[in-house]
């Protein structure tokens, strides 16, 4: 585990970062964008858990906000370091998680006849926002490794959490009692 003693460290006032395998790389880098990406849906995770959301939900996102530390220490190593340096990333197993969460909270929603809009109530339309966020960290992720290698489950793992969270959104509106409100597209 790192131990932090100062925050600032000046070396970034250039416009570059370190990696963790101490590589500088522009702070534009797909590879940065990507994983400053997974940090702000990390954050905005974080911003969700203060809603009120159900305590099971809560309990997931808990760990999951600790997997997504795991996917930034993946991203934060080239993967030709990762053979030296034992860190936490992804594994198959994130992933098979996921799946049983969505499979469970699933079960105790209505099945869906139409599209979602995001919305509901505050956990819920938070939820959908990091969905959202979620996405575009797919995205970047996609453009990095078109680049460079990445870790053999990181995409597949962001591809499950968006799903996820569209989920947990639709169980937190059902369980406030907050019907959702569906696309109309003759509107």
């Amino acid at each position: 585990m790192p131990r932090i003693t100062r925050v600032y460290t000046r070396t970034g006032d250039d416009g570059t970062t370190g990696l963790g395998g101490g590589q500088r790389v522009g702070k534009g880098s797909p590879r940065i964008a990507a994983y400053g990406t997974v940090d702000e849906l990390n954050a905005l995770i974080g911003v969700a858990m203060t809603t009120g959301l159900e305590k099971e939900l809560v309990n997931e996102l808990s760990r999951i906000q600790n997997e997504l530390f795991h996917l930034g220490s993946d991203l934060c190593f080239l993967e030709e370091d990762k053979d030296s340096t034992a860190l936490p990333g992804i594994e198959e197993h994130h992933i098979t998680r996921l799946e049983e969460l969505m499979d469970r909270l699933s079960s105790a929603v209505p099945p869906l006849e139409n599209f979602v809009l995001p919305g509901g109530s505050a956990g819920g339309a938070t939820l959908h926002v990091a969905r959202t966020c979620c996405r575009r960290a797919e995205r970047e992720l996609v453009r990095l490794a078109e680049q460079e290698r990445v870790g053999a489950f990181t995409m597949r793992y962001l591809n499950r959490l968006s799903d996820a969270l569209f989920v947990m959104a639709r169980f937190e509106n059902s369980r406030k009692g907050v019907q959702e409100t569906t696309w109309n597209s003759r509107a």
